[in-house]
């Protein structure tokens, strides 16, 4: 059960209407790093958390997350109130009217479709997508995504801070920002309280993988760091030389009853292609300038 608020988490004070910063802000309301986004990842996942605590957070948190919905379409609403008060009362020139709500992004569509109330679109008009909400089930995959996803939506929160030069939406998205780097906090620490939490899931990994490091683009700009060397590493430096990595003829193979393999030969018969035979065709006929060699111009030489 949820109860409504009237009173905002955070007081919105924006300084003067401008419908195209309205139009960014809607980049954290539908879009993808968005707080709707982010209060549907955690919802779903709260639902089907069997741990009481790691269920209380993801409540509180998802719960949270419509605060801040709340609070950055508050700001999109009140930057886009003076474009849909002239459009509804005719107030300004066509000129300055266009000027108002097609001042860049999609803040005409704004403007006239959704009268200046945020739409669950992101900053370029793309619908929401529930496949923003990446929840798999599993703790300690889905803490991880949520560190990330409030990391992201703190580095969306800091360029839409440095567009623009109002105090009060300035003030706001600050606080919003903020409150990225408390949740990441509370992840993380659920995280490693999961004793074992890494690698993911039940099943361990193959020991014979899961140090090896394999230095697929090797040169001259080769870069060594804890990430590929040292002693917890085995590190393969030359990967044609080490294919296949378990020791097999690295082809691909299966087992076929006499029926399918009879049928499998007779299919790769059918379909097979003659080196010997070099027809005529249209990129031939049809050769110009840039085409380089083909049949044509060999027949000529």
């Amino acid at each position: 059960m949820f109860m409504h608020n009237k009173k905002l988490q955070y007081t919105v004070r924006v300084s003067e209407p401008n419908p195209v910063l309205g139009t960014f802000m809607l980049e954290q309301f539908g879009g993808p790093d968005g707080e709707l986004a982010a209060a549907m990842r955690y919802f779903s996942q709260g639902l089907a958390e069997d741990d009481a605590g790691r269920k209380d957070l993801l409540m509180d948190i998802a719960t949270e997350e419509l605060s801040h919905l709340e609070i950055i379409g508050s700001i999109v609403t009140m930057l886009c109130k003076g474009a849909k008060s002239s459009m509804a009362e005719g107030a300004l020139s066509e000129a300055d009217l266009y000027k108002s709500i097609n001042g860049g992004g999609i803040s005409h569509t704004e403007s006239i479709l959704f009268g200046g109330g945020p739409a669950f679109v992101n900053s370029s008009g793309v619908p929401f997508s529930g496949f923003y909400i990446d929840t798999r089930g599993e703790p300690t995959v889905d803490l991880r995504s949520n560190i990330a996803a409030e990391a992201r939506a703190k580095i969306v929160y800091e360029r839409l801070i440095n567009i623009t030069g109002d105090p009060g939406v300035k003030d706001a998205l600050t606080f919003l920002m903020t409150r990225e780097v408390a949740h990441q906090k509370s992840f993380e620490k659920a995280l490693y309280s999961i004793e074992n939490n890494f690698p993911p899931g039940k099943l361990p990994g193959d020991e014979r993988f899961a140090s090896l490091y394999v230095n697929t683009s090797p040169g001259a700009d080769d870069v060594e760091g804890p990430w590929n060397s040292g002693d917890e590493w085995q590190r393969i430096d030359d990967p044609t030389e080490a294919v296949a990595l378990d020791g097999g003829n690295g082809m691909a193979s299966v087992k076929l009853s006499k029926t399918e393999l009879a049928s499998a030969k007779a299919a790769a018969k059918r379909g097979a292609s003659d080196p010997n035979v070099n027809p005529t065709t249209g990129a031939d006929l049809g050769a110009g300038p840039g085409a380089g060699r083909t049949k044509e111009v060999e027949l000529t030489d």
